[in-house]
């Protein structure tokens, strides 16, 4: 239990620097590849997330804005990928089960896909629950609910849903 414990924070410590880190770049910094601190993801490389990141579109909306899909520096963190540029949009597939994810968190069904979300500073990570595999998609604040509604679409269309799981 304690090292299940440990691995969840270290999780989410990592995902909190990289929210961290994508809220604090200024629009000077966007003009080259976006570095990405990794996080653990043992399922990276599962058919599931190579479906995933292979049908996800190449643009999303954002508040009426059309958001590209970003270069990611090298070493880029497995299974992801990453929109604009200001405040980029990144999803991540194949990470551990959130330790969020509890039998009374509260879920948001987004069209057929639920998703838990993790508020942090100035924007909000949501995980996918009901899959074979677990994605995160951190949007900033300032983001309308286009990116989750484009991913969820592709989501339902290329994973099937899962019962969720608590341990």
């Amino acid at each position: 239990m304690v090292l299940v414990t440990a691995a969840a924070l270290a999780v989410a410590l990592a995902v909190a620097v990289a929210v961290f880190a994508l809220t604090q770049r200024s629009s000077s910094d966007t003009a080259g590849p976006l570095p990405l601190v990794p996080v653990p993801a043992p399922a990276a490389a599962s058919p599931g997330c190579t479906t995933l990141l292979a049908a996800v579109p190449t643009e999303l909306t954002s508040n009426g804005t059309s958001l590209k899909v970003r270069t990611l520096a090298d070493p880029a963190p497995p299974a992801t990928v990453a929109w604009g540029t200001d405040d980029p949009l990144v999803l991540r597939c194949g990470l551990n089960r959130p330790p969020e994810l509890t039998p009374t968190a509260a879920l948001r069904l987004v069209n057929k896909v639920q998703w838990l979300q993790v508020p942090g500073e100035g924007a909000s990570t949501w995980y996918v629950v009901d899959r074979e595999v677990y994605a995160a998609l951190t949007v900033p604040d300032s983001a309308g609910t286009g990116p989750l509604q484009q991913i969820s679409d592709t989501i339902a269309a290329k994973l099937a849903p899962r019962p969720l799981r608590f341990s």
